[in-house]
């Protein structure tokens, strides 16, 4: 399939039905899928057609779905960009992906704009709010577009999605995902969470639509969803939310549903109308999900995957939440839930053999869900794959029940929030303060991000330097999301015989006396 028929499958079940819906404005699939076409045309009009690269920076938007739906129609790649990155990031990400356009909403104008003027191939932006002086609105752009677009012929390996992720160098890479990814993603996602054609699911995207909540809307596009979008919200609005649009599925990563519990009025409203609150990105405090089962319903639902192997290597239904804390399943919540349909994961050691049940090594999986590679980086692409088996970087374990548990990193990424951090980059800002000698940068436990990026620093002699300066001058660098959440000043940082800092036995120190290492 190309990935935009899950879209017109869920048209013709009924075209009058809602589609998408932000604040007061709802779009019917008919509608939607009107000006899918339209913006297709008017890409291929300009001359973005087939086989381009189209990067999209909006907050969640209707205008921006539909970008993205026009993007898919034209046979051409989406390029997410994270609208919380900070300019720089985004213009790395720019660079080497390379697109011939840009949509993006009127709060990242000068962002947009930056962003052209640093990179040559981009030689189109629409805005899709509003009609600006160096750039169309995206409706008005499209209007004359054609009332049908014929998307040209597509095969399994046709790129669909390329999607920015770090490396260990912090240095951004390009995911490659064919449509074969997203078929393998929808087969994967609807066995494990179905949803009826009956029914219609309504997916609220509050979270990102560059991440999780927007692979979440993929599948569910094929069952006529009605995708709600919260551009910004409040914790009460979004409680309140769930209730008001008879929510069906949402997809959240752990901190959310931090800030949702401890929410004065969380017990206030109706949440029947749940079926699977998703969660995924980051490992869940289990104390905090018991507490999400009393409070939301037996509706909790985790996926595992990585922007590699996108959103559904393993699941955990809400039938396998539904486990006796003092049984002998009680385990079960620690972990990610078991291989999914079309992924099998599997456990290897360094040399390349599959582990026993019970023994740790590096998660492994393989299948149609896998990348095609990295977009121009041949050497990275060949490091992450073994014997047919694509690496996660993450270590774990498989118990007797096929039960997988992340126990570690192998590579020292953090995740705080959902969000990937490279710690290399964030320390390569520290050592230009002019106060820093030497730092380290590690996710240190966090009771609301999980992970909280924590650089631990060593001074030049005779300097000084506080945390808040230290902070904000990362801030004015990285942007909110890769900024530490904490400095810490020590004399003098560990270090081996040939100099080198043991960032390991820097992260120990904040992840004694735990379980779990991530």
């Amino acid at each position: 399939m190309a990935i935009i028929d899950f879209f017109d499958r869920g048209v013709a079940l009924d075209p009058g039905a809602p589609c998408l819906t932000e604040g007061a404005r709802t779009l019917s699939h008919a509608q939607a899928d009107a000006w899918s076409h339209r913006i297709a045309g008017a890409l291929a009009r300009d001359g973005v057609g087939d086989g381009a690269r189209v990067a999209v920076l909006t907050p969640n938007c209707a205008n921006g779905f539909l970008a993205m739906l026009g993007i898919w129609r034209a046979g051409a790649a989406w390029l997410p960009l994270n609208a919380r990155n900070s300019l720089f990031a985004n213009r790395d990400v720019v660079a080497h992906a390379e697109p011939a356009a840009l949509f993006f909403h009127s709060d990242h104008v000068e962002q947009a704009f930056a962003l052209r003027d640093a990179v040559p191939a981009l030689r189109l932006l629409v805005c899709v709010d509003r009609e600006l002086e160096q750039a169309p609105e995206l409706l008005t752009w499209a209007a004359d577009g054609p009332a049908r677009f014929a998307t040209p012929p597509r095969g399994p390996e046709s790129l669909a999605v390329l999607m920015s992720t770090g490396g260990t160098t912090g240095q951004p890479k390009a995911v490659m995902l064919p449509d074969r990814s997203f078929d393998a993603m929808a087969a994967n996602f609807l066995h494990a969470m179905p949803a009826s054609d009956e029914q219609r699911p309504v997916h609220l995207i509050a979270a990102p639509m560059t991440h999780g909540a927007g692979f979440c809307a993929i599948p569910l596009m094929a069952a006529g969803a009605h995708h709600v979008l919260l551009p910004a919200f409040e914790i009460g609005d979004l409680l309140a939310a769930i209730a008001r649009h008879a929510v069906t599925h949402v997809f959240f990563p752990p901190t959310v549903i931090y800030s949702m519990l401890s929410h004065a009025r969380v017990r206030e409203h109706d949440y029947g109308s749940l079926r699977h609150m998703i969660y995924a990105a980051a490992p869940m405090s289990v104390e905090k999900l018991r507490e999400a089962i009393d409070v939301f319903g037996p509706v909790m639902s985790q996926v595992f995957g990585q922007a590699e192997a996108p959103l559904t290597c393993t699941a955990l239904t809400p039938a396998a939440h539904r486990v006796d804390p003092d049984g002998p399943h009680a385990r079960r919540l620690w972990s990610c839930g078991r291989r999914t349909l079309l992924t099998p994961v599997a456990v290897m050691d360094d040399d390349g053999r599959l582990l026993a049940p019970g023994e740790r090594g590096e998660l492994v999986v393989r299948g149609p869900l896998v990348m095609a590679g990295y977009y121009r980086d041949e050497a990275a692409t060949a490091r992450t794959s073994t014997n047919g088996w694509h690496r996660t970087g993450d270590i774990g374990e498989i118990d007797d029940d096929g039960y997988v548990y992340i126990v570690d990193r192998k590579r020292d990424m953090v995740i705080t929030g959902g969000f990937n951090v490279y710690p290399s980059e964030v320390e390569q800002v520290l050592w230009a303060h002019p106060a820093v000698q030497d730092c380290v940068v590690i996710g240190a436990p966090d009771p609301k991000w999980g992970e909280a990026v924590t650089a631990v620093v060593e001074l030049k002699d005779g300097h000084a330097a506080e945390e808040t300066e230290l902070i904000a001058f990362c801030r004015e660098r990285l942007g909110g999301v890769k900024t530490p959440k904490r400095v810490q000043v020590w004399d003098e940082l560990p270090r081996s015989a040939v100099g080198k800092v043991l960032k390991r036995d820097v992260r120990e120190t904040f992840w004694v006396g735990r379980e779990r290492a991530v």
